[in-house]
């Protein structure tokens, strides 16, 4: 059966769960929100999205090599408990998100930490493509935030597409591990190094 938006956003909003967890849990309840919650809660990721405001002071920096030697990445990895931070579980999602970082490149962990002037500086160049078209203002605003919407699920790490799994995000991802290891677990900063280019660090 189709999942309708509102269905998915109203569970959301009561679980905190990303996007394609809803998705699955609607679709197997038949569209009833009550009964995907239970589901939820029964998976653990009801409660994951609750850890997901708790201090995360212990962790990890995780180093990855890209066959060939010409990427390498460090990304610093937080959980609650030193415990958590050297169990093997852990120390794989870590050595996860650095791949990902290698192979996708974003700029930024979140949107909220995109630069002021990079995403003023994308608007106009968005709105420029944009005027090409001719259509009157109001659809061109339309079109800019639709354009920079895209540009954040593909720039930003933790709303792009897991490259392991295209049916989830690196944030759901997480939110599977935060599940299954019973704590929150936060990226705080990253660095992305590629031969011949100056590299990129984010620090949160």
């Amino acid at each position: 059966m189709e999942i309708s938006a509102d269905a998915i956003k109203e569970l959301r909003q009561r679980t905190g769960v990303g996007v394609m967890d809803c998705k699955k849990a609607l679709a197997e309840s038949a569209g009833n929100v009550d009964e995907a919650i239970d589901m939820l809660r029964k998976k653990g990721l009801a409660k994951a999205a609750k850890r997901a405001g708790r201090e995360t002071a212990e962790g990890l920096i995780t180093a990855y090599i890209h066959p060939g030697s010409k990427i390498g990445v460090l990304v610093d990895v937080n959980c609650e408990t030193d415990f958590v931070a050297r169990t093997e579980d852990f120390q794989n999602l870590s050595k996860e998100i650095a791949m990902h970082i290698a192979a996708m490149n974003p700029i930024a962990i979140s949107r909220e930490d995109v630069k002021t002037e990079d995403i003023e500086k994308e608007k106009e160049i968005l709105r420029a493509e944009a005027a090409t078209s001719g259509k009157p203002d109001k659809v061109l605003d339309k079109i800019v935030e639709g354009r920079l919407e895209k540009f954040f699920t593909e720039q930003c790490l933790l709303e792009q597409t897991y490259i392991k799994n295209p049916d989830i995000t690196v944030k759901d991802f997480i939110y599977d591990n935060i599940a299954k290891l019973g704590e929150n677990i936060t990226v705080r900063r990253f660095t992305r190094y590629q031969l011949g280019e100056l590299f990129w660090e984010e620090d949160s």
